[in-house]
């Protein structure tokens, strides 16, 4: 257990080595009160199931959905509003390159290979399936080789789990094993293509109708941190917004990289509202729950 007394504090961190992030990972970004630790797996998704299980580390990116999860089940774990990784999932929704598929209705009784249900990617993805385009999510089986980042998460009836074997998502589905896939990345693999003729307008549609980005990664502190030093936590927010103004992000011409409670007010209500669509969580929650008396200031 770290003493957070400390003085200066050094901070077990998990974060990865973006541009709105360097300056921190690098440590040109510093703090009189705390050194960051930069520790923890090279994938920095892999980080997630050990700092929600675990308590791995003090402060970290995350998810955000599985940051949701963790908090409706009392893991302590408190967010900061700052937005490390956000952008538009669209583009990530893959079929073969001859597939019938050309709308999300089309998913209805098919099969969709995806990393794990709980991620974050593909909670988003699913919302744009049912949320955007009103098609029965629940009508795919989805076909997952990883469990949740949580414990005690137990994946719904339609979640198939397969073993890769050394295959990847696209090998499954250029091999026909599945009829689409939620990609980390997007495919340019000659045998696919994505779902969205335009991406890129099936994202600006979203924006307009929901006024929201599709959140991937903000930042979260250990509670007890938070209550105790809270200077400690402020610096952090600071170090942090500081490495993103260096290397400023837009979408679709709005910032993917928001800082402040109100910031991303709306960005976090509709997270929200798609985890409870989803059963993720097992009731609505609203924004202000997702901070303490600490993190709620820092706009």
């Amino acid at each position: 257990m770290t003493d957070y007394s400390a003085r200066p504090l050094t901070l077990r961190t998990h974060l990865a080595d973006r541009p709105n992030t360097h300056g921190v990972v690098t440590g040109e970004i510093t703090s009189p009160l705390v050194r960051l630790d930069i520790c923890g797996p090279a994938s920095v998704s892999k980080g997630f199931k050990p700092l929600v299980r675990d308590n791995a580390f003090d402060a970290s990116e995350l998810s955000v959905m599985t940051f949701i999860q963790a908090r409706s089940r009392g893991k302590p774990l408190v967010l900061l509003p700052a937005t490390v990784l956000g952008r538009f999932q669209h583009v990530f929704l893959a079929v073969r390159a001859h597939s019938d598929i050309v709308h999300p209705s089309q998913l209805e009784g098919r099969r969709v290979a995806i990393r794990s249900y709980t991620v974050t990617t593909v909670t988003w993805a699913r919302a744009i399936i049912q949320s955007q385009y009103g098609a029965d999510s629940d009508a795919i089986t989805w076909v997952a080789h990883e469990d949740g980042h949580l414990a005690e998460w137990r994946d719904p009836p339609n979640v198939e789990r397969i073993d890769l074997e050394g295959r990847s998502l696209e090998d499954l589905l250029v091999d026909g094993m599945v009829d689409a896939a939620i990609l980390a990345k997007p495919t340019n693999h000659p045998a696919l293509r994505t779902l969205f003729v335009d991406p890129a307008q099936a994202a600006e549609d979203w924006l307009d109708r929901f006024g929201a980005i599709q959140l991937n990664h903000m930042f979260v502190v250990n509670t007890e941190l938070s209550s105790q030093r809270p200077d400690v936590v402020r610096a952090i927010y600071g170090m942090l917004k500081q490495a993103a103004a260096a290397a400023p992000k837009q979408e679709l011409g709005v910032n993917a990289l928001p800082f402040g409670v109100e910031a991303n007010r709306r960005n976090l209500e509709v997270a929200l509202d798609n985890a409870y669509r989803q059963q993720l969580i097992d009731g609505p929650m609203q924004v202000e729950e997702l901070f303490d008396a600490t993190t709620l200031e820092l706009n």
